[in-house]
């Protein structure tokens, strides 16, 4: 799997998010550098979790649309009668 890229707005906004979490929950002050490893970290940590969580549900949800499809084409099929 690629290294997840952020664009540059999203992981700028997400880096002061972590700033402001660490100084409101933990009373500590971190610097954006410590913030942007710590989401790097995270990142590489959480982030194949995550993507093959999404690609389980896009395999089920597949899944069920090819079933109803199927359901569907099944019930147009000429039965003799």
């Amino acid at each position: 799997m690629k290294p997840i890229k952020l664009p540059k707005e999203q992981r700028e906004l997400i880096t002061e998010n972590i700033r402001a979490y660490f100084e409101a929950e933990r009373g500590e002050t971190i610097g954006h550098l410590a913030a942007d490893n710590l989401l790097e970290f995270f990142l590489n940590e959480l982030g194949p979790a995550v993507y093959n969580g999404a690609l389980s549900d896009c395999r089920t949800l597949a899944s069920q649309r090819m079933q109803a499809l199927e359901e569907d084409i099944y019930a147009l099929e000429w039965k003799k009668r």
